[in-house]
């Protein structure tokens, strides 16, 4: 019964590991079809998501199931109840990546994004895929050392949404007030998907060593 057990805890960790990889490629995808102006591809994205909702509401049912059968304590309890918040997280992370998918739909066949800032929305997409991709080998190794080192590129996303917010806000810039809208809202889903990949590592922090973070 206790290798059914750990059977279970370990698929919930494979869970979060597949959901983590699903909003990093969507997040890419979803960059792409903003740049691109590629209407297929956000579709792709915005109907995918429902996979990962898929898999929170699944990983949440099998947590609270082992809580209630196998009532863990130490450890074990506290790598259920960080799960259910990880995968929360990752789910968000999702959501994000399907709302500049829609963003890229709403706009089309128009590209939402002005040439001068196509760069720096490009920038902010691979850092979030490279977080994405970060967040599951931490969640996979339980490597507190790399998730410790996961607040440095959101530096770099924080950086990057600072300057189009400085690019927005320049009396030169000629953008419409339908463009800044929309670039303003991207650039904020950028920087919440880095921040819940972070969230995500502080997490397994605290679930390694007991540490806040």
């Amino acid at each position: 019964m206790r290798d059914v057990y750990h059977e279970e805890l370990d698929s919930i960790g494979r869970t979060l590991i597949e959901m983590t990889g699903l909003v990093g490629t969507a997040m890419g995808r979803a960059t792409t079809a903003l740049l691109e102006a590629d209407l297929q591809v956000a579709e792709s994205v915005i109907s995918a998501d429902d996979a990962v909702d898929a898999l929170q509401r699944e990983l949440d049912a099998r947590s609270l199931d082992l809580l209630a059968r196998q009532q863990p304590v130490a450890g074990d309890l506290r790598t259920i109840i960080t799960s259910l918040r990880m995968s929360a997280d990752i789910e968000r992370m999702g959501d994000l990546a399907r709302h500049v998918a829609k963003v890229a739909r709403l706009r089309y066949p128009d590209v939402a994004v002005p040439v001068d800032l196509r760069d720096t929305i490009g920038r902010m997409g691979r850092i979030a895929v490279d977080l994405a991709t970060k967040t599951a080998e931490i969640i996979e190794g339980r490597d507190v050392a790399v998730a410790r080192e996961l607040p440095v590129d959101d530096d770099a996303m924080d950086d990057l949404h600072r300057a189009l917010f400085g690019a927005l806000l320049d009396k030169r810039a000629e953008y419409s007030t339908e463009m800044a809208i929309d670039v303003t809202l991207i650039g904020r889903y950028y920087e919440r998907f880095a921040d819940h990949a972070v969230s995500v590592s502080k997490r397994i922090i605290f679930l390694v060593t007991g540490e806040p973070h």
